[in-house]
């Protein structure tokens, strides 16, 4: 009973088992942020379109992160995926892809033009070397350094062979 006479906002009160644990919603965030700043704020329209995406959730949660939205004071945001996921998107082949990371990667990408390019870097090195095209090697290497792309995201072996 402390806990709620010492509460001075209804916020909080909101603490237990529940709190900070990941939800089937997690993965779709992204795209509900996206929608909703496209102006579609009806939750059953964003639920049909989901839906067919993977999301197994009810379509209660969906409308409690879109009332959520309505009812705070600034944005609300899906927390942005790790570097390691994001790494694992883009190591990855893009068709082994489920279509939820493929949207997740995409957002991504949009807001990162250097990360975009390595992207492309990376898979087109990977075909080569699944297709043992080792002749294009000197032209991936040429595209790679036009790129002039900032020593966090250039592969560490080609600033070896720079």
């Amino acid at each position: 009973m402390k806990l709620f006479a010492d509460a001075a906002t209804p916020e909080d009160l909101f603490h237990g088992q529940w709190q900070g644990r990941p939800s089937k919603l997690d993965a779709f965030k992204p795209y509900l942020d996206d929608r909703w700043n496209q102006g579609c704020t009806n939750a059953w329209t964003v639920w049909e379109e989901i839906v067919p995406l993977g999301y197994q959730g009810s379509y209660q949660r969906v409308r409690a992160y879109f009332r959520e939205k309505r009812l705070s004071p600034g944005p609300v945001t899906a927390r942005p995926p790790s570097p390691r996921v994001v790494a694992g998107w883009v190591l990855r082949r893009p068709e082994s892809l489920p279509e939820t990371d493929c949207l997740r990667l995409e957002a991504v990408l949009v807001h990162c033009p250097e990360l975009d390019a390595l992207t492309g870097h990376v898979r087109a090195f990977g075909q080569m070397v699944t297709e043992r095209q080792g002749e294009r090697l000197p032209e991936w290497l040429d595209a790679v350094r036009q790129d002039d792309l900032p020593s966090r995201v250039r592969p560490r072996r080609l600033r070896a062979l720079a």
